[in-house]
């Protein structure tokens, strides 16, 4: 097994080419352990040059919403009244932390989906 640290953006695309010629290596295998040794250091280099933004939570409320095909009035059991889901998704008041439990344990795309669509 030869390797080496990655440096240089020819050394990331150099170390994904080898790990997609090893995808498919067998666990505990010399060709395994390279594909692991080389997916560590991907990452490594990933998380340092290509950093991942946390999601701002209201536009993560957006995209669901929109995902999912509903509307402000399916968030009213989770958030509050109508005014309540307004004032959040227009940033105008912040979650709380009990509406952040209800929207985290909650699985909306069951749930508060069927309930919505057998309102309409």
């Amino acid at each position: 097994m030869n390797v080496k640290p990655i440096r240089t953006e020819d050394d990331y695309q150099a170390a994904l080419a080898a790990i997609d010629r090893l995808m498919h290596a067998q666990p505990d295998t010399p060709e395994g352990d390279h594909l692991d040794v080389l997916a560590t250091l991907v990452e490594a280099w990933e998380e340092k040059h290509y950093p991942i933004e946390e999601p701002d939570p209201i536009e993560a409320i957006r995209h669901r919403m929109e995902a999912l095909g509903l509307d402000r009035k399916a968030l009213e059991p989770l958030i509050g009244g109508r005014s309540r889901v307004s004032e959040v998704l227009n940033r105008k008041r912040p979650l709380s932390l009990t509406m952040i439990r209800r929207l985290s344990e909650t699985p909306v795309s069951y749930t508060h989906l069927d309930v919505y669509k057998r309102q309409i």
